[in-house]
């Protein structure tokens, strides 16, 4: 099989830079998340979590359209982030790094929320109770522990944000250079008569680059895991 061609290996090179700036952008504000549906109880507690999840059982264009309604040049917020920022998502890679993030994270916040919860409430309290604030006893207790599972969550958000699909294309459209990730330039090329090599590539590409990513998750935290057990 010949080697990806440059239009490949762009669209390659762009899916981890969408990804990776989805994770950066998206994983504090799940460990935020997962913590406040781990250890606070408020008013709305069910219905914040509820929310959290709407990306994973609303059909991912619905979620693009909502995304292209909010942040488009026209919509309430990109239109402050233009005229006050010069900042424009839509139709920008930018963009499709938003869309890969909100699609991503509900997917970190749940295994970050177990892997808080798993954190014995005692050992916060002991480190409180010896004068800790509380956000220096998440970031020398609850953190550390639980980092096994935030880690695990932090790989599969970075697998899922690179493979979106549905949310991008609505959000930002399928623009060579610009938007067109790998999952993009696989369905350009399936709608393409002679384009039945260049998807095949891509496909592999993509099964090795989400095959790695769930191995180094279970590998990671299961290392993570034994160090932090003592064992």
């Amino acid at each position: 099989m010949q080697p990806l061609s440059p239009a490949e290996i762009e669209a390659v090179v762009l899916t981890f830079k969408v990804g990776g700036l989805a994770l950066l952008v998206s994983l504090p504000l799940a460990i935020l998340a997962a913590y406040a549906l781990a250890r606070w109880r408020f008013p709305g507690h069910a219905l914040f979590d509820a929310l959290i999840h709407m990306p994973l059982v609303l059909p991912p264009v619905v979620t693009g359209y909502i995304l292209l309604i909010l942040f488009g040049r026209h919509g309430p917020i990109g239109g402050f982030l233009h005229d006050a920022l010069g900042i424009t998502l839509a139709f920008r890679w930018t963009g499709a790094a938003l869309a890969a993030g909100v699609m991503a994270f509900p997917l970190m916040v749940r295994p970050i929320r177990l892997a808080i919860e798993a954190v014995d409430p005692k050992l916060e309290q002991a480190a409180e109770t010896l004068g800790a604030r509380r956000i220096v006893t998440f970031f020398i207790v609850t953190l550390p522990l639980a980092l096994p599972g935030i880690i695990a969550a932090a790989l599969m958000g970075f697998a899922k944000a690179m493979g979106e699909f549905g949310a991008t294309i609505t959000f930002v459209s399928n623009i060579p250079g610009e938007t067109r990730t790998l999952s993009l330039a696989l369905y350009t090329f399936t709608q393409s008569p002679d384009g039945d090599l260049a998807a095949l590539r891509l496909a592999i590409t993509a099964a090795v680059i989400a095959f790695g990513a769930v191995f180094a998750s279970e590998f990671v935290s299961r290392r993570l895991a034994r160090r932090l057990g003592g064992g």
